[in-house]
């Protein structure tokens, strides 16, 4: 989950898989396509309103954008959509079944490379996206500090997986970490704290309420929602350090 184009050969996807920072082999070895076959493309619309939301905050106007993590590529093509065409945008990621989904979205200015970002040679990027990514990495501190010099802003969307009904129930976790492969859990905190101890400056942060916004996946979600709704409006930090089904999106340079 990781890389993108570091050539100026003009091609739009290129591919030279490197040894990378991410867990296992099961982003290279087809067992996570497996699991996700998708690679929750479904929810790339949603999350590319997140994106475009924090830069209109910070009165952004990016040239040069790139992706780190960028799965099939849809979050990116739906950023650029929203900015302009002409932006240039870069997708990396060290899954090969990724990117040959991402192939079919690229074009001129949209481009995607397999690779591991942290050891790709690219052009510095005005802003950098980084969405639900280094809780995979096993060193996911060394992997923030090296990303960091390689944008002005970076953007991250971290969940927040430690609420305290899933730490009672442990099972919610586990799932995330047999499904899609979270190493590292966070309370709000400690995703804050993360950053910082990485060198980063937050600019902007929001919570974003997937739970809510994204389609139910099961009828204890629909009714989850009742009280993370109303118990939101009350008291959202306490919600989401209760009920969970909230994440956080970062801006941080």
């Amino acid at each position: 989950m990781s890389p993108g184009l570091g050539d100026n050969s003009g091609r739009n996807v290129s591919s030279d898989a490197t040894e990378l920072g991410v867990e296992g082999d099961i982003y290279t070895n087809g067992e996570y396509a497996r699991r996700n076959p998708t690679f929750a493309v479904e929810d790339s619309p949603w999350k590319a309103r997140q994106v475009l939301a924090a830069i209109a905050r910070l009165g952004l106007q990016p040239r040069r954008l790139c992706e780190v993590g960028c799965g099939a590529g849809e979050i990116l093509r739906q950023v650029q959509l929203g900015l302009s065409p002409d932006v240039i945008c870069d997708g990396f990621d060290v899954s090969p079944d990724a990117i040959r989904l991402a192939a079919g979205r690229a074009g001129p200015t949209l481009r995607f490379r397999c690779g591991d970002f942290t050891q790709i040679e690219t052009e510095h990027y005005d802003v950098l996206l980084c969405l639900d990514v280094f809780e995979h990495v096993p060193d996911y501190l060394g992997f923030l500090s090296a990303i960091r010099p390689r944008a002005d802003i970076s953007i991250f969307h971290i969940p927040i997986d430690l609420s305290a009904q899933w730490v009672l129930r442990s099972r919610p976790i586990m799932k995330e970490r047999e499904s899609v492969g979270h190493l590292h859990h966070f309370t709000v905190e400690t995703a804050l704290d993360t950053l910082t101890h990485a060198g980063y400056e937050i600019l902007d942060r929001r919570y974003t309420a997937g739970a809510l916004d994204l389609p139910d996946k099961s009828w204890k979600q629909r009714i989850a929602r009742i009280p993370r709704r109303v118990a939101y409006r009350l008291q959202p930090d306490l919600t989401v350090r209760v009920l969970g089904g909230y994440a956080l999106l970062v801006a941080a340079r």
